[in-house]
């Protein structure tokens, strides 16, 4: 029985690639090239050659391989899938920004968003009417002209994470962690997490740990063939499937548990003043036949800002402790601004942000250094369309090699080195050199609305810590200095 479901399924494939290969050079009428890259084989074109681990790192390769001498758009083929990378912000720019009317959407995801059910999350969403409802009243509460409003519980955060620190240094990736769910449950929720074994932490963390997983296009078989899904869990190979149903659970209860306990303490009277409660008050009444779908929306626009700010930041944070490891000269610079600017005699705050640019700069340089989503996320094209003399087919799934960009020599000099001074000029910020922020983020469309936010903690986090610690790689037994070294991981969070 097994043997003949496999076969049916790799006649299935066979039959399934052989015609999107054909409708795509019939409609090619002009036979134009694709974008170059690496030569496939029949039927299952470059799957074999689909890095598993450092995408980036190996597509940035692949730019330098394949192509003109300056390479920055490259394309292969897996089981009938177009994947197009881009490797310069002009390219992102041309296609995300200048085009995005057909290139604003998300490629179907099948593990992450039908099998894990992480269509509770906008950042996924195809584009449409339903993905502006999202955008919109999560806009509402995230855009430039509100988002200082956060700033007192961000302060706050940042505070305790001192306090936490100078008790367990050694602690640091589990103190920063629980600085930024706290900010963000505080924030979307506001629920005071525990500092141990909080169910709030330990559900995002899973959940966090699944959306790394198959956050990324083509991570996982059933991407490239949607009909996998279908497959029985004790089919051998169909571990993906067993995965997926655990993740299904895990995501259920981050999105569902703490918006219905702010509904039921908002019964008792007892709810903290949150994003939930506002978007709660605001719902139609029970009764209405809105109600549901407006609930949903608002559901998953608490639910989104809990993912996106629970874990890319702790990123951020992570990357700038090992950067200060490295290049010990950096620190002593930012806190040489902090005590000329501020003193010895309080912490900073926001009302400081502009009379310290060394800081902002080492904010900067910590965003663009080590990129926490360094593919980003994947778009799609909704039509075909002709680019720069190349043939983009409908359906491709489009990235913007955001590693690469961040990385470019032109705009960024020795970009291996983290160099706050590259974005200063006469001791202020300098305007010419490009903001890690075009890239960081996503681009056109799709750009995240959080990033403000985002941007707030990262300033906040770094300047509290730079006024309070020094910050040295530990010592082995002899007592020498362990030399660290930028190794990231792998997935759609590094």
């Amino acid at each position: 029985m097994e043997h003949l479901y496999i076969a049916v399924l790799a006649t299935a494939m066979f039959l399934w690639a052989t015609s999107k290969y054909a409708s795509q050079r019939q409609r090619n009428k002009q036979g134009l090239p694709l974008p170059p890259g690496p030569k496939g084989l029949p039927i299952i074109g470059n799957i074999l050659d689909m890095p598993v681990d450092n995408q980036w790192l190996v597509y940035d390769e692949w730019f330098k391989t394949y192509g003109a001498t300056v390479c920055d758009i490259i394309s292969f083929e897996a089981l009938g899938s177009r994947f197009i990378i881009l490797g310069s912000l002009a390219r992102t720019e041309d296609l995300f920004e200048k085009r995005s009317s057909i290139y604003s959407s998300r490629p179907r995801m099948p593990m992450a968003m039908e099998l894990m059910r992480w269509d509770i999350i906008m950042s996924f969403l195809p584009y449409g009417s339903w993905w502006r409802r999202h955008r919109k009243v999560f806009h509402d509460h995230f855009h430039p002209n509100v988002v200082d409003k956060y700033n007192p519980v961000q302060l706050t955060e940042s505070r305790a994470l001192l306090l936490r620190l100078l008790s367990s240094p050694k602690d640091f990736q589990l103190q920063v962690r629980l600085t930024f769910t706290s900010i963000i449950m505080k924030l979307a929720y506001g629920i005071q997490i525990k500092e141990k074994n909080d169910p709030y932490v330990e559900t995002a963390e899973e959940a966090l740990r699944g959306l790394a997983e198959a956050g990324i296009p083509g991570r996982f078989l059933v991407d490239l063939l949607p009909s996998l899904k279908y497959v029985p869990e004790w089919m051998p190979g169909a571990s993906f499937k067993r995965m997926a149903k655990h993740w299904k659970e895990v995501n259920g209860k981050m999105g569902g548990k703490p918006w219905d306990d702010v509904k039921e303490k908002m019964k008792n009277g007892t709810a903290v003043s949150s994003l939930s409660t506002t978007l709660i008050e605001a719902l139609p009444d029970e009764s209405d036949p809105r109600r549901e779908e407006e609930e949903k929306v608002a559901r998953a626009t608490a639910a989104v800002a809990f993912v996106g700010g629970a874990d890319t930041t702790v990123s951020s944070i992570n990357s700038f402790f090992l950067a200060m490891t490295l290049y010990p000269d950096v620190l002593k610079k930012a806190q040489a601004e902090i005590d000329s600017v501020i003193g010895s005699n309080r912490l900073p705050d926001f009302g400081d942000r502009d009379s310290l640019p060394y800081i902002n700069a080492l904010a900067k340089e910590t965003m663009r250094w080590q990129a926490v989503t360094p593919l980003g996320v994947g778009h799609m094209s909704t039509q075909d369309d002709i680019y720069d003399g190349y043939f983009i087919p409908k359906d491709s799934i489009i990235l913007g090699n955001v590693w690469s960009i961040l990385h470019d020599p032109v705009a960024y000099p020795d970009p291996m080195t983290f160099k706050p001074d590259r974005f200063l000029k006469d001791g202020t910020i300098d305007p010419t050199i490009r903001n890690p922020m075009s890239a960081a983020f996503g681009f056109g469309r799709r750009i995240c609305p959080g990033r403000y936010l985002a941007d707030n903690s990262l300033y906040i986090i770094i300047a509290s810590l730079v006024s309070v610690f020094d910050i040295k790689s530990p010592l082995d037994s002899q007592g020498k200095l362990i030399k660290q070294e930028p190794r990231m991981t792998s997935g759609l969070l590094s």
